[in-house]
């Protein structure tokens, strides 16, 4: 539940305000909001708004464990494709699309991106919202951010930067300090904003005079499309096309027309036609030539922007074409370990849960929740805890 967008930087002027906080890591809770107001002074944050969100302030000491201690693992991409584009967020997904039809038709005509990637997105950051009804992975973003911002670790200048911008939002009256929720990084709410990008970009759509991307789905939805509008999302396109490469293709994977790749042999899957030759495309193999390959355009770079990473661009460039009636991909992954079924995955939590690691629903859904179970299992046992959820994990714990 925790989004990248965490790399985002703030405007020079606060980091230079940031840069004179020295670390607090030492100092009690008052201590450190003592000493942290001249800055939130400074930012333009009121004594009202910084007491009411920060009276009584005691660091979070599940956050400044999460902060000091996350596993830098690769996850191959065909096991993060099966965790991400479910049958689960299919149905759901198709659901979702059709309860609010109106207003993903109203989102899409005044942004101009496409409903099925809004939804895409809702679907990867919160599984349509289900998550944030869950007490284990919703945290106050007031004490959070303040517990990054007061540690002195690695993502302290990120928490005293994103404290600032939620102070405002709080100062503007979107929300409460205590209805202010997200992950334990301060991802928050339906589709995963961080402070900086919510104070950005988040809309009102709903015309409350609110921007409430906690309660409000037209609000969460609305502002997902507005920042992805904002950064150059091209209406009525897609986000790139499934291709196949000749075998003794031997070329880079550098930007080109669309109709330059195919002077190289690369054909689109199904002998479809391109519909743009003249776009800019970049060849993407993320299992190398032994599975699928892709020409990605502009809306894949887009959807990077939300989160920079290319599984995750592909995911919700892939869940979307599925929400939107297309297949699975035409050509396979290399040969791999057969998913855990719905019933398997419930399974492992289940013995995940007996052994005391899971405290999370028995639903089937390996999130962000059942995956810190597994590492935290993985590393007792002595294994490589990587968080995923293998055929060999669940024949460990079932002998158990």
């Amino acid at each position: 539940m925790c989004s990248p967008m965490i790399s985002r930087v703030l405007a020079a002027s606060i980091v230079l305000l940031l840069a004179a906080i020295p670390p607090a890591s030492a100092a009690t809770g008052a201590e450190w909001v003592r000493s942290f107001w001249p800055t939130a002074k400074a930012a333009g944050i009121s004594r009202a708004t910084y007491n009411a969100a920060l009276s009584g302030f005691q660091p979070d000491p599940d956050v400044r464990s999460r902060s000091r201690s996350q596993p830098e693992f690769k996850t191959e991409i065909w096991h993060y494709m099966g965790r991400m584009v479910t049958e689960e967020r299919l149905i759901e997904g198709a659901r979702v699309l059709s309860e609010h039809g109106d207003l993903f038709d109203a989102i899409e005509a005044r942004y101009g991106v496409s409903k099925h990637v809004v939804a895409a997105i809702w679907g990867m950051e919160s599984h349509y919202g289900a998550v944030l009804t869950n007490p284990r992975l919703v945290k106050s973003t007031i004490r959070s951010l303040a517990t990054l911002a007061s540690s002195g670790g690695r993502l302290a200048k990120y928490g005293r930067q994103q404290l600032l911008a939620a102070l405002k939002i709080i100062q503007r009256g979107d929300v409460a300090p205590s209805a202010m929720t997200g992950s334990w990084a301060g991802a928050m709410g339906h589709t995963q904003f961080i402070p900086t990008t919510f104070e950005a970009y988040g809309a009102d759509f709903d015309g409350d005079g609110q921007r409430n991307i906690w309660t409000s789905i037209p609000d969460a939805l609305a502002s997902t499309a507005n920042y992805l509008d904002k950064a150059g999302w091209r209406d009525g396109q897609t986000w790139g096309y499934e291709v196949l490469v000749p075998r003794s293709y031997s070329g880079g994977r550098a930007e080109r027309s669309v109709a330059a790749w195919e002077k190289r042999g690369i054909r689109r899957v199904g002998g479809k036609a391109f519909p743009r030759p003249g776009d800019k495309a970049i060849l993407h193999r993320p299992a190398g030539a032994n599975g699928p390959s892709f020409l990605v355009i502009r809306n894949f770079r887009v959807i990077k922007r939300y989160n920079n990473s290319n599984a995750y661009a592909l995911a919700v460039g892939h869940l979307a074409d599925r929400l939107a009636g297309g297949g699975a991909f035409v050509t396979d992954w290399p040969p791999h370990e057969k998913p855990l079924t719905l019933s398997e995955r419930k399974r492992l939590q289940v013995r995940l849960a007996a052994l005391g690691y899971y405290d999370g629903e028995i639903d089937g859904d390996i999130g962000s929740g059942s995956r810190d179970a597994i590492r935290r299992y993985q590393a007792h046992a002595g294994l490589r805890p990587d968080g995923v959820d293998s055929r060999d994990l669940l024949q460990r714990l079932e002998a158990r």
